[in-house]
């Protein structure tokens, strides 16, 4: 896709998802939407153009780091929950619960009872979630190991990239099969009807921000919610105000 033709559809894309952060307001919806998948499958970049012109205290991005030690003796789904919405607000999770049922189990972090209890426990919480009416959405970005291994590639001679980079995504690179593995035992227990995964083809960037956003348009029925006519007021009487000199403050220089 041409970069002029992508960025005309994600712009109408974005005044949509605009409209739809309105009508989550106008009518107290609470939404949960979760991105899952591969490392460097394209799921912060696309969370980033869903995100580009939404109000950040309507819709919410919640990326959790390593659990505290404290966090370690907790109910697993315990401190996601405190992240969950309320009503008016969307949260995206750019990866969630699922570390439990993915990285945790191929790297090692978790044991096998422990994974095994979230199987099970996974698809009930998630309708708990669903009966008290959340909207939960979840997405799958798949990539191939071509492409992985191409973006990988790109990260590491990019300085601008490096950063994304980690430790764990090159050990996680060398489990992929396991990771495969992985993925298909998850599907088998937590693709549910009350909340199935919708898989998004990742390996071309653009389409796949196009696509999961206009899926996820189409997942909640909105309509607009018509603008209240605003008019500005007149600025009052400056009551005497003198302005100190500019010279007693510091600017930034202007470099360009």
């Amino acid at each position: 896709m041409k970069r002029r033709d992508y960025e005309r559809e994600l712009g109408l894309l974005q005044q949509e998802m605009v409209r739809l952060q309105r009508w989550i307001r106008h009518k107290g919806l609470k939404v949960v939407v979760i991105f899952e998948g591969r490392d460097a499958a394209g799921k912060g970049g696309t969370i980033k153009r869903i995100t580009d012109r939404l109000n950040p205290r309507v819709v919410r991005v919640v990326a959790l780091g390593t659990p505290s030690d404290r966090e370690k003796t907790q109910w697993w789904f315990q401190r996601y929950v405190e992240d969950l919405p309320a009503a008016g607000e969307m949260v995206l999770f750019d990866r969630s619960w699922y570390n439990r049922g993915l990285v945790e189990p191929v790297m090692g972090f978790c044991t096998e009872e422990e994974y095994q209890e979230f199987l099970r426990s996974c698809p009930e919480f998630e309708r708990m979630l669903v009966r008290s009416g959340i909207i939960l959405i979840k997405y799958w970005f798949s990539v191939s190991d071509a492409e992985q291994e191409r973006r990988f590639q790109s990260r590491i001679a990019d300085p601008v990239k490096r950063w994304k980079l980690s430790p764990m995504d090159l050990e996680a690179r060398a489990h992929w099969v396991d990771f495969s593995r992985a993925k298909d035992t998850l599907f088998a227990h937590t693709d549910i009807k009350q909340a199935p995964w919708r898989v998004v083809n990742a390996d071309d960037k653009k389409a796949a921000r196009l696509n999961c956003i206009a899926h996820l348009l189409s997942q909640i029925p909105y309509e607009t919610v018509p603008w209240e006519h605003v008019e500005l007021p007149e600025r009052r009487s400056s009551g005497g105000y003198v302005r100190p000199p500019m010279s007693d403050q510091t600017f930034v220089p202007d470099l360009y």
